[in-house]
């Protein structure tokens, strides 16, 4: 009976979420872009997402006892700037919890949702495609950098455990050293399952699930600015793991 009403409370907020967008997507974003320019229209809908998605969608989850957050260092997260975010990869909210607590913050989508036309105007003003030409990718993530976002990247691309070390992609890599920033590496774990891979999308734990986060020390792309590309990628890919994954074991 607990998990079916944990589960009822995870679909209201999905629902409030779905709410929220299209009331953005179809009012807020189209009177906003007629009086702003662009770099600032990207600014505003940065933190006009990140205020929504930390006081009303976190807030939400936390006081319907869907989940706790043990942050073990929020200024220093709050503080991340214009940084290349690498963070693990436990549930689907992970992208929530960091745009909620770090401003001027954007990730990696997929084209799926660009084309979802309840929340196409929010995917476009500030998110970035990661299914399009590397040219185009490695020119549009390094735009959003110059401009002063952060970038967050999944190194696994897909959702674990935390006694799951999954192998890591290099397009966390790719994107640093092609626009010359640091990495903030993130971890994020949780003690029970919430929005977990292959389970339905309103699954949570039957009791309130932890999510620790966990600021650690950033990684400089200076070492790798004259490698070889290929082993530049190769050689920060593999710090990225080490820094994320092994420190854990």
């Amino acid at each position: 009976m607990k998990a079916f009403v944990r589960s009822i409370f995870c679909g209201f907020v999905l629902g409030t979420f779905g709410v929220c967008a299209m009331f953005l997507d179809f009012f807020v974003l189209p009177i906003a872009k007629l009086f702003m320019g662009n770099t600032d229209y990207m600014y505003f809908v940065s933190d006009l997402i990140h205020f929504t998605w930390r006081n009303l969608l976190l807030n939400l989850m936390l006081v319907l006892r869907l989940i706790k957050l043990d942050i073990k260092n929020l200024s220093e997260l709050e503080n991340i700037q214009n940084k290349v975010i690498v963070a693990t990869h436990p549930s689907f909210i992970d992208v929530v919890i960091l745009i909620a607590l770090i401003p001027r913050t954007t990730c990696l989508v997929k084209q799926e949702l660009a084309k979802n036309p309840i929340i196409s105007n929010l995917v476009k003003s500030i998110f970035i495609i990661n299914d399009i030409e590397i040219e185009e990718f490695k020119k549009e993530t390094k735009n959003m950098l110059d401009l002063g976002f952060n970038v967050i990247v999944f190194p696994t691309g897909t959702r674990h455990k935390r006694t799951e070390i999954p192998k890591i992609k290099k397009g966390a890599s790719l994107i640093a050293i092609n626009a010359d920033k640091d990495i903030a590496p993130v971890q994020i774990f949780s003690d029970g399952e919430f929005m977990f891979i292959n389970r339905p999308f309103y699954y949570v734990d039957k009791r309130i699930v932890v999510f620790e986060v966990k600021k650690l020390d950033d990684i400089s792309v200076k070492p790798y600015e004259n490698m070889d590309e290929i082993k530049a990628k190769r050689e920060l890919t593999q710090k990225i793991a080490n820094v994320l994954y092994n420190e854990n074991f």
